[in-house]
């Protein structure tokens, strides 16, 4: 996918760039390259590869290192919601607000 000047010009009104015609030329030459490498990514044939869970893991064996899911402070629900203005069954209330 090859993109051309116009292009250029319809990306830049949409992001509501003012591009001078040098950055437009850079631009343009970057954004074609940047899609060059995507073709040759789509290009490889990774059908009968299984996916990694770490990119480490293709060099050496990865144990993902998760910690216990197990809470570290107290519950002070009462003790936050002294100060609000309206609780109700342990929920603060506020006002609705409509645009």
């Amino acid at each position: 996918m090859a993109l051309t000047s116009l292009d250029i010009g319809r990306i830049a009104n949409l992001a509501r760039l003012e591009l001078s015609a040098n950055e437009s030329e850079r631009m343009l030459t970057q954004l074609n390259g940047f899609f060059d490498i995507v073709e040759k990514m789509r290009a490889v044939d990774t059908g009968d590869l299984t996916p990694l869970a770490h990119p480490v893991a293709a060099i050496q064996e990865v144990a993902l290192r998760l910690r216990d899911d197990v809470a570290s402070e107290p519950n002070q629900r009462e003790a936050n919601q002294r100060s609000a203005p309206a609780v109700e069954q342990g929920l603060f209330l506020v006002p609705k607000v409509i645009e």
